[in-house]
C-alpha cells in the first residue's frame, strides 16, 4: 500500500450543485502509482455501495493503473435512485479522468451490481437510448457522456430487475405483511425441498416474476393516486428478498459455491429488514427494479457495447452464477470478448485478489495504444 497514493476527488454533477452543507454529489478515491501519472485508468461505481475503497483499486494500482473508485449522489442513497442522473454523475468521473488526470484510455469496471450500472453507461454514451423517468424530462447531459476505451465485467449480476426478481420471495401473499406465506411457493417449507422438482421451480419463478408485476401495477397505480391529491411520490418497502431458489439448491446452476447468501442464511435473511431494494419510492421502483419498466437490465445495454470486452466470474459466488457470466458474455456486441471464470467468492474475500488484478492488468495492457 505504500507505492499507492490516494487523491480525494469531489465534483458537481451537470444535475446537481453542491449542497448547502459543502458537500459534492459525486465522491471518491483516485488511486495511482507513487510519482506518476498513469495513462491508463480504470473507473468503478455501484448503484448504492460505496466503490471509493473498491477491493481491487490498490492492486491496480499497484501494476501501474490509476483506479477511481467513484460514488455517484446515490451512493447509500438506492430508495431515490434514477438511473439517468447516476449515469451524468458517473460522467463527471470519466471527464475528471480525461480532463484532470490526464488520462488517455478508461476502462469501466462493472463489478457486482455495477456491472449493468456501467453497461447502461457505456451503451448510453455510444448510442444514447434512454428514456426519462415517468413524468420527468430528460436532462440534456446524459446525452452529452463520454465513452469509455474498454469494458470489464467483474462477477456481475445481469441487471437490477433481474437479481432482484431471481431473489423476490414469491410466497409474500400480502405486501403490507412481511410474515403473510403461500406454503406452496415457500422455499423455506421443507415440504417443497431443497432439492426442488422441475415442476416446482417452473412455478415458483413464475410466480416471483407475477410479483414483480404486481408490485409494478400497484406502484402505477399509486402515482396516479397520489397525482390526483397533488402529491409527488412516497415510499414503501418489499419484503423478503433473499428467495432464490440457488442458495439452498446446489444442483441449479451448479457452481463451486457454498450454500447460502452474502447475508449468510437466506432463510434468517430473507425474514429481516436488509437486502436489495428494499425501501424505494415508486419512481425509483419503476426506475431501477421494474422488470417491466425499468432499465437498469444489462442485456440491451451490453448489446451496445462494441470496445473490447472481458467477463470475469469467480466460480465460488453465491449471489452471481455461470449461467449469469455467459448470458453476459454472449450479449455483448464487441467482436473482441473473453470470458474467464476463476476461483473465489463474490468479492475475493476468500482470497485471490491480486490473482484477479493480473488476469485484468494483463487484458488490458494488451488492448491499450
Amino acid at each position: 500500500m505504500s507505492q499507492v497514493t490516494r487523491e480525494w476527488v469531489a465534483a458537481p454533477s451537470p444535475t446537481a450543485g453542491r449542497a448547502g452543507h459543502g458537500s459534492h454529489p459525486c465522491q471518491g478515491l483516485y488511486h495511482r502509482p507513487v510519482g506518476t501519472n498513469p495513462r491508463c485508468a480504470f473507473i468503478a461505481t455501484h448503484y448504492n455501495v460505496d466503490f471509493s475503497e473498491h477491493y481491487l483499486a490498490a492492486h491496480l494500482a499497484e501494476r501501474g493503473f490509476g483506479f477511481l473508485g467513484w460514488n455517484t449522489r446515490y451512493r447509500g442513497n438506492e430508495a431515490h435512485f434514477l438511473l439517468e442522473h447516476a449515469l451524468i454523475d458517473i460522467g463527471a468521473g470519466v471527464r475528471w479522468l480525461r480532463d484532470v488526470a490526464g488520462v488517455e484510455t478508461v476502462v469501466v469496471l462493472g463489478n457486482s451490481g455495477g456491472g449493468s450500472l456501467m453497461a447502461a453507461y457505456q451503451s448510453q454514451a455510444s448510442d444514447p437510448i434512454i428514456e426519462p423517468a415517468r413524468d420527468l424530462p430528460l436532462p440534456d447531459a446524459v446525452l452529452d457522456l463520454p465513452a469509455a476505451d474498454l469494458y470489464v465485467s467483474l462477477n456481475a449480476h445481469p441487471g437490477r430487475p433481474d437479481v432482484l426478481t431471481a431473489w423476490l420471495d414469491p410466497s409474500v401473499t400480502d405486501e403490507a405483511d412481511p410474515l403473510s406465506v403461500d406454503s406452496d411457493l415457500d422455499m423455506y417449507d421443507d415440504r417443497n425441498g431443497p432439492p426442488y422438482t422441475a415442476d416446482f421451480v417452473a412455478r415458483y419463478r413464475s410466480a416471483q416474476e407475477a410479483r414483480n408485476h404486481r408490485i409494478t401495477d400497484w406502484a402505477m397505480a399509486e402515482l396516479e393516486r397520489l397525482r390526483a391529491a397533488g402529491a409527488w411520490d412516497r415510499l414503501f418497502d418489499v419484503h423478503r428478498v433473499w428467495a432464490d431458489l440457488r442458495f439452498t439448491d446446489l444442483a441449479l446452476d451448479p457452481s463451486d459455491r457454498r450454500a447460502g447468501c452474502y447475508a449468510g442464511d437466506p432463510k434468517r435473511a430473507n425474514l429481516g429488514p436488509y437486502g436489495i431494494g428494499r425501501t424505494n419510492t415508486l419512481r425509483s421502483w419503476l426506475s431501477m427494479w421494474s422488470l417491466r419498466e425499468s432499465q437498469c437490465v444489462g442485456a440491451p445495454h451490453l448489446a451496445q457495447i462494441r470496445v473490447p470486452s472481458l467477463v470475469v466470474q469467480s466460480t465460488a459466488d453465491r449471489g452471481v452464477f455461470p449461467s449469469d457470466a455467459h448470458a453476459i458474455h454472449e450479449a455483448l456486441a464487441a467482436e473482441d470478448r473473453s470470458l474467464e471464470l476463476v476461483p473465489g467468492e463474490h468479492y475475493f474475500e476468500d482470497g485471490g485478489r491480486a490473482d484477479v488484478a493480473d488476469l485484468i492488468a494483463g487484458w488490458v495492457e494488451d488492448r491499450r495504444p
